[in-house]
């Protein structure tokens, strides 16, 4: 693909430059070559780009628009975006090394239809409602929550951006979006579609920066609301920093989910679906993945054997190639940590089972083979920790009830999936596991309007369906003089 570059930044319905000349490069982790770059922005930016925000959101139209209004402008943008959809979905392959196969159901149009969905939601939604009340009647009033600081993380720049804008957007908020370092492409062709769609000054800016510039953004004043994804540690310093000032968040944070087989599960159908939830889901750079196993003790060699066989069939290859469903890590740092996560497992006791290297006949780009462990404990590091690449963990349980009580044994309570010949088997026992996904029988699966979040350090807060666009939304309740009411 050809070299991209954006000199300026997208702030207050304009492209301006930054303040100062640094500037960020962005490589390609199938090959290691730059394919890009874009400024750095600096605390001084978001400054700039908060200001805008908040004089759009106090003075400008877009809060005060009926809300047909706004959707009409939030289709616009996802027209715009369809017009790119190819070039995107290029974009995001070279930026990211996500597979193109992926990338474009689940990075592009994924990305383009929840904008749609806003739009359309907000057609329906209402905004006002007269209600009875238990001693007074009231008007009920749904406003926008004000300035929206929208942080989001490299591994879905495009999908993510989109999951938080849209319904931020439909509410009547503003946005200042921080796209990761890694990933700043992508984000600046959504802001060359804004700008084509007619999205008035200020209702969305987009700043690509490193952490000091997002600390300034998520502690400024000017902010009304933070929503974020990424790790768990940076969602605890951001609840802290938004906690000082009273600013609400929406923290989309770490998993660490468990996949229970049950005793009757087919095991072929339990391989294929482990090795698409956690090898070649997003490269397993995904915080959805299950990564932790857990099967009966006396099926456990044979479904290890299953899974094994089923990793045989996903080599990595080169993203850009439709042939290939796993690609590079991100980078060469998060290389390292995936397989440095790998070689603590064996030091604990686990037993290598399949991958567990760097790939042959692959000599640039950041590649992990896909990894299967057994004989893994749950109080392993691997068992414990979100290790974010494509490596899977096998656990052995002795009945039902200690499966579950694994599967709740963790900080996080993102996703998890139940395994079995009775879907309805598999459905009660899913319901005893404390996280926002549960899927049966079956892999991730990512619905507009199906709420998305976590319990417990996953996250507060949800992304999708009506409960995301109420996250930007403030009630407030109105009571007038019944001469006012009777007329």
């Amino acid at each position: 693909m050809a070299v991209l570059a954006w000199d300026e930044l997208y702030i207050g319905g304009t492209w301006v430059p930054s303040t100062r000349s640094g500037r960020i490069e962005v490589e390609n982790p199938a090959t290691e070559e730059i394919i890009g770059s874009v400024p750095d922005g600096t605390a001084a930016d978001m400054r700039r780009a908060v200001d805008a925000a908040r004089d759009a959101f106090d003075t400008g139209p877009w809060p005060r628009m009926e809300p047909a209004e706004r959707a009409d402008l939030i289709d616009a943008l996802a027209a715009a975006l369809t017009r790119r959809a190819a070039r995107l979905a290029e974009t995001i392959t070279g930026e990211t090394g996500l597979p193109i196969t992926v990338v474009k159901p689940a990075h592009t149009h994924a990305a383009i239809a929840t904008l749609g969905y806003y739009a359309r939601l907000i057609r329906v939604t209402p905004f006002e409602e007269e209600r009875p009340g238990a001693r007074f009647p009231f008007r009920l009033r749904r406003l926008p929550t004000g300035v929206v600081a929208a942080i989001v993380p490299w591994n879905i720049p495009l999908l993510g951006a989109c999951a938080k804008i849209g319904p931020a957007l439909a509410a009547g908020c503003t946005v200042v979006l921080k796209p990761s370092p890694e990933t700043p492409l992508s984000a600046c062709m959504l802001a060359e579609a804004a700008h084509e769609a007619g999205l008035p000054p200020g209702v969305l800016n987009v700043v690509p920066a490193g952490r000091e510039a997002g600390a300034a953004l998520v502690a400024h004043p000017g902010v009304d609301k933070v929503t974020f994804t990424g790790s768990t540690a940076a969602g605890k310093r951001i609840a802290v920093a938004c906690a000082e000032r009273t600013a609400r968040c929406s923290l989309e944070l770490g998993g660490n989910a468990a996949s229970i087989v049950l005793d009757d599960a087919p095991a072929g159908r339990v391989a294929a679906g482990a090795v698409g939830m956690g090898l070649v889901n997003n490269n397993g750079e995904a915080c959805v993945v299950q990564g932790r196993i857990l099967v009966p003790r006396t099926r456990e060699k044979e479904i290890v054997e299953a899974i094994r066989a089923a990793a045989e069939t996903v080599p990595p290859g080169d993203p850009a190639d439709p042939a290939t469903l796993l690609g590079p890590m991100i980078t060469q740092a998060h290389r390292d940590r995936v397989l440095g996560y790998v070689g603590t497992g064996i030091e604990e006791g686990a037993v290598l089972v399949h991958g567990g290297r760097r790939p042959a006949g692959l000599e640039r780009g950041w590649y992990v083979e896909p990894t299967v462990l057994s004989g893994v404990g749950n109080d392993m590091r691997v068992a414990r920790e979100e290790i974010f690449g494509p490596v899977l963990t096998v656990i052995a349980y002795d009945g039902e009830e200690e499966a579950v009580a694994i599967a709740n044994d963790t900080e996080y309570g993102l996703s998890g999936s139940v395994w079995s010949a009775d879907p309805e088997r598999a459905a009660a026992v899913g319901t005893r596991i404390r996280a926002g996904s549960i899927y049966v029988n079956g892999a991730f699966r990512l619905d507009a309007d199906a709420p998305f979040g976590g319990f417990k350090e996953s996250g507060i807060g949800r992304e999708g369906g009506p409960e995301a666009l109420a996250e930007f939304l403030e009630p407030q309740s109105m009571f007038l003089p019944a001469e006012a009411r009777d007329r």
